[in-house]
């Protein structure tokens, strides 16, 4: 018999039932185009945060969430005898003007009050970077410690093999059993929607490339965030970078934006101009409308819950995000942000 129905392998789902199968619950996966298939099959991977200020229910529950991701991943690795490719690393960002710059020191003081001593937000010079040997028009960079980053398809990869290992695995076609947790992506944003007669969310395009250099970088490499985009040195060797947000979905504009992105990249990291492109990715995330994630029961379906809305920080709030599940599911505390609760207008 089982407890506990995943509808959907991405990594919420994957996260989920890691958790409750950690805690002793039987749990089900399904998914018809099997794990990783959606937004989580990308190759970026940033954990990063949000600044450091004017702190809200999401950025508190990210915050805790990137601090909880090392032990969770240590562990799924350790298990799983496989690598998902976390590094805590943390992030360059050049400043580019004087109001960036008065703006980056007001951070890194709320950095001191609200990360505390678990990570920092500090302004260094430029030469701090010697691997990226990056620009900076006033001479300064960003480096927090708070951010890390994975690949997902091989956290993914990860976090399915521990998962079997703990004698669970993932169909693509099953009855639901016990109570059920979906999460479906855009997909189940579309259901939902419907379901309730309101949007809670949307479908938003995001792409990325991956770079093989011809030189190698040390393992502990910050990644970068400039120009919008994230550069992201993996373990393996190869460099990420992406991944965009836009509504434009046609081939050609999906062309164009990889090459634009390649081209950023370059001007942003000299040493990718010898880089050779191995592979790219384009996909579909689900972004919910109020822009935080959409946790909790869902309304009026008695034993189904959503967890769903992951958007660009799916990978880096899951930890949290899967503890939190399966303390509503398993144990029925809720300590969900009510924020992120799914409403009935």
């Amino acid at each position: 018999m089982t407890d506990i129905t995943i509808c959907g392998a991405g990594i919420f789902g994957l996260s989920i039932a890691w958790v409750c199968l950690k805690r002793g619950a039987k749990v089900r996966i399904i998914d018809p185009n099997g794990p990783g298939s959606g937004a989580s099959g990308g190759f970026v991977g940033a954990l990063a945060p949000h600044v450091p200020e004017n702190w809200n229910d999401k950025k508190r529950f990210q915050f805790d969430s990137l601090i909880l991701a090392e032990s969770f991943w240590q562990e799924v690795d350790q298990l799983s005898g496989l690598s998902s490719g976390y590094t805590r690393s943390g992030r360059f960002q050049p400043i580019v003007n004087d109001r960036g710059l008065e703006l980056a020191k007001l951070r890194e003081e709320s950095a001191q009050k609200l990360w505390r001593d678990k990570a920092s937000w500090k302004v260094v010079p430029l030469d701090s970077n010697s691997s990226w040997k990056l620009m900076s028009q006033t001479g300064f960079l960003i480096y927090d410690t708070l951010s890390a980053h994975i690949h997902p398809r091989k956290a993914c990869n990860s976090l399915l093999e521990a998962i079997r290992y703990k004698g669970a695995k993932v169909v693509t076609d099953a009855k639901q059993q016990g109570l059920t947790i979906w999460a479906t992506g855009v997909a189940g944003l579309e259901v939902l929607s419907t379901d309730l007669g309101y949007s809670v969310g949307n479908a938003v395009k995001g792409q990325a490339v991956l770079l093989k250099p011809k030189v190698s970088l040390p393992s502990e490499t910050p990644q970068i965030f400039a120009k919008g985009i994230h550069i992201i040195p993996h373990k393996d060797g190869t460099i990420a970078v992406g991944s965009t947000s836009e509504s434009e979905f046609s081939t050609s504009h999906v062309d164009n934006r990889l090459k634009n992105i390649i081209e950023q990249a370059k001007q942003i990291v000299p040493l990718l101009n010898t880089a050779s492109v191995i592979d790219n990715w384009v996909g579909f995330r689900p972004r919910a409308s109020t822009r935080a994630p959409l946790l909790g029961a869902w309304p009026n379906r008695s034993d189904h819950y959503i967890a769903n809305g992951g958007f660009k920080i799916g990978f880096g709030i899951a930890p949290l995000v899967a503890e939190m599940m399966a303390d509503l599911v398993l144990d029925k505390i809720d300590r969900i942000p009510k924020n992120f609760q799914i409403t009935i207008k």
